[in-house]
């Protein structure tokens, strides 16, 4: 599939499952159309940022799985939150030495929320790692981050699909939403972060869904709504998910403009 026009990347956020958003990459990869411009919020701005850096998809998924989240030296001290983001910046640093959104090879725009003013903020140029750590903050869970003079979170809490930064660039605009929702039952709510969980997808499901229509192409894997945000197993399922969605929905585009 040729697309000789600006095309734009949509990455929702979704924890871990954002692995699902490197196997659209490689569905597009395979496909032939390559993305110029992305936009991308929590872990679509992880994996958004790895894609606008030139990393392949082996190498993105390498980074979900060399990233720990839970080791003892991760926690917070007098912080609020159960996690310290600041000491993820050396794991991005790693994949991002010149720490710049001018060194990357596609255009990126990252959102995250300003907690002080309560609005949310597109970062474009200018120092990289603090927008993507603020940006994959998830409240309660990793500690805000300071960006300038402002304090910012999970720019899921309030854009968790952030299509409107593309919209002056693209000709098409690929969405991919990796935060489908089902039913839960009583029994799901063991955990603390079960019910932070079901908060942060009864807040960023409306929000997302009533963009999607900003899309030519939506990939949304259903069977997603069987992962959590905060597990960290069944990475090459969720690879997988992401990628057979997507083939699917480029061949029913592709077959849509030929009739």
């Amino acid at each position: 599939m040729k697309i000789s026009k600006n095309i734009g990347l949509v990455l929702s956020g979704g924890g871990f499952k954002g692995v699902a958003h490197i196997g659209v990459t490689q569905a597009l990869e395979e496909a032939g159309v390559t993305p110029n411009f992305v936009s991308g919020t929590s872990a679509g701005a992880i994996v958004g940022a790895l894609y606008a850096g030139g990393y392949s998809p082996n190498e993105m998924k390498d980074f979900f799985k060399k990233t720990p989240l839970f080791n003892f030296n991760r926690f917070s001290r007098k912080k609020p939150g159960f996690l310290d983001s600041e000491k993820f910046q050396s794991d991005l640093l790693t994949y991002f030495p010149e720490n710049s959104f001018e060194t990357l090879q596609k255009k990126l725009f990252v959102t995250a929320t300003d907690l002080i003013e309560g609005k949310a903020k597109v970062f474009k140029s200018g120092e990289l790692t603090r927008p993507l750590l603020a940006s994959a903050a998830f409240p309660g869970v990793f500690t805000p981050v300071m960006v300038g003079e402002s304090l910012y979170a999970d720019g899921g809490i309030l854009d968790n699909f952030p299509v409107l930064p593309l919209k002056n660039y693209c000709d098409v605009i690929i969405g991919v939403d990796v935060s489908p929702i089902k039913k839960p039952k009583i029994t799901d709510f063991k955990h603390s972060y079960n019910v932070m969980q079901r908060a942060y997808y009864l807040r960023a499901m409306p929000n997302a869904e009533v963009k999607f229509n900003q899309c030519d192409i939506i990939i949304q894997p259903k069977n997603l709504a069987n992962h959590g945000i905060f597990n960290t197993s069944n990475q090459d399922k969720v690879y997988d998910l992401g990628y057979d969605e997507a083939k699917l929905q480029l061949e029913l585009f592709l077959k849509n403009l030929e009739e």
